[in-house]
């Protein structure tokens, strides 16, 4: 029987107890109040149960109506959250963002971008992908993804198809564990000493995509394809590196990890770049996905190193 309840029944059901009487129901809906009476007899008779009490003048609920009330709110909630999103894929069809971003761009900030393109595209879907130095054009160039925020020092995988647009910088720091050599050697620390060193680097799983490694002091390194892996072999004292400040600030002011002065060696801001195809039109939520990935977003105001 529960097959048979009609949305139609379950608003006559609400507005009757919103507006306490079956004949302010009938106004508020603009429907004959025989018809709100049949509808809540065929809902109590659909659900084996009396929703309203018999023996008073007003619409009192029963036990039983108390207790369903908040469902019967909830599927006429879903059910206009399910046609206003209907309306708007009529309208517009499906947006889709396929988007590849490289694992140094700030991920607090990435979630804010995306929690406000969702509440405007509330119907996009999205398809997100984290990567690591040449990783988010690859996808591109595969049709994987139509966009990726890529490092600027990254050499381009294929220039003649792939196009580079400036979206943002960052800043970088080079830091170590307070217990690290390095963390009490003289400053400011020429090259040559970090290269004495272990470096911990963040490379991805494409063939010789150590060629591609930047910011390299020496021979002596470790190789992780994961941003956070990184930061946690750094916390644990097991090297030195370079990081964005965004992501090690609490672990800088915690003193967890220390920030390394360099002498002659000048690692510049991190800049992030949009890759696409040549050509590539963005829609309407890419355009507007890259807008708030733009530089209002980043930590554009102290671009400087230390």
């Amino acid at each position: 029987m529960l097959d048979n309840v009609t949305i139609n029944q379950l608003r006559a059901f609400v507005a009757v107890c919103d507006q306490g009487s079956f004949s302010g129901a009938a106004r508020k809906l603009r429907r004959a109040q025989s018809a709100i009476s049949h509808a809540i007899k065929a809902l109590e008779s659909a659900f084996d149960v009396e929703l309203f009490e018999r023996n008073t003048r007003k619409a009192q609920l029963t036990a039983a109506g108390h207790s369903l009330l908040p469902d019967a709110r909830a599927v006429i909630s879903r059910t206009e959250e399910m046609k206003n999103r209907a309306s708007s894929i009529a309208k517009t069809g499906v947006p889709k963002v396929s988007i590849a971003i490289d694992a140094y761009f700030p991920r607090a900030r990435l979630i804010d971008c995306l929690r406000t393109l969702q509440a405007e595209f509330p119907t996009a879907a999205i398809n997100l992908r984290i990567t690591t130095m040449q990783g988010g054009e690859i996808l591109v160039l595969e049709g994987v993804c139509g966009l990726a925020v890529t490092i600027a020092d990254v050499p381009e995988v294929n220039p003649d198809v792939i196009e580079r647009h400036w979206l943002s910088e960052t800043k970088m720091v080079t830091v170590c564990a307070p217990a690290h050599p390095l963390a009490s050697a003289p400053k400011p620390i020429p090259m040559d000493e970090f290269g004495r060193h272990v470096q911990i680097v963040v490379t991805d799983n494409q063939p010789g995509a150590e060629r591609t490694q930047q910011g390299v002091a020496g021979k002596r390194q470790w190789l992780v394809n994961d941003l956070s892996a990184k930061r946690d072999l750094l916390n644990a004292g097991l090297g030195w590196g370079h990081l964005p400040h965004h992501l090690v600030r609490d672990d800088l002011a915690s003193g967890r990890l220390v920030e390394l002065e360099r002498r002659a060696w000048h690692i510049g801001s991190l800049t992030f770049m949009i890759s696409q195809r040549r050509g590539y039109d963005l829609s309407p939520s890419e355009t507007r996905l890259v807008e708030l990935l733009g530089p209002a977003s980043l930590e554009t105001s102290n671009r400087s190193l230390h």
